[in-house]
């Protein structure tokens, strides 16, 4: 079952921080889509709750650096 939620994440701000946080949860197994909102502080996941949990989302935002509320 696809699961979205929108994450508050705190630090980023440039381009880097974008493509950091898109690429490390975008390659996580069972993740469909990731967009951050730079402007917003906001991330955009679409995930698959049998393959990945939401706390390894998190943690591994957290792992670039970034604080996750």
């Amino acid at each position: 079952m696809l699961n979205q939620v929108t994450l508050e994440v705190k630090g980023m701000s440039c381009g880097h921080c974008v493509k950091s946080v898109e690429t490390s949860v975008g390659n996580l197994d069972g993740v469909e889509q990731v967009k951050v909102y730079l402007e917003s502080g906001k991330v955009d996941v679409s995930f698959e709750e049998d393959k990945v949990t939401l706390a390894k989302i998190k943690e591994t935002i957290d792992e670039q650096g970034y604080d996750v509320q």
